[in-house]
């Protein structure tokens, strides 16, 4: 299993606009071939920060998923948002 997260900073006026925005990636990385779950987390000790994480069978089906629509959901995405890191994860 290969699971994705996104670790974003977010101002609370966004978190709305967020949570939209992450039912629409889920919706399309639900109908995508290998695709096993979806979360939204909030960090704990952290203020504002915020983890999208994808888990898929394998990194080809995340990456294949990623190459077709990633920039388009970007652009179709409205939360104001700042990437603070990527982290990439293999079941060992």
């Amino acid at each position: 299993m290969f699971t994705h997260a996104v670790l974003f900073k977010i101002d609370k006026r966004e978190l709305k606009k967020y949570q939209r925005d992450c039912r629409m990636w889920a919706r399309y990385a639900a109908k995508a071939k290998g695709f096993i779950s979806y979360s939204t987390m909030k960090r704990v000790d952290s203020k504002y920060q915020y983890a999208s994480v994808y888990s898929w069978k394998d990194k080809r089906f995340h990456d294949r998923f990623m190459n077709k629509f990633h920039d388009w959901l970007v652009s179709k995405s409205y939360a104001k948002v700042k990437v603070l890191s990527y982290y990439n994860f293999d079941t060992v």
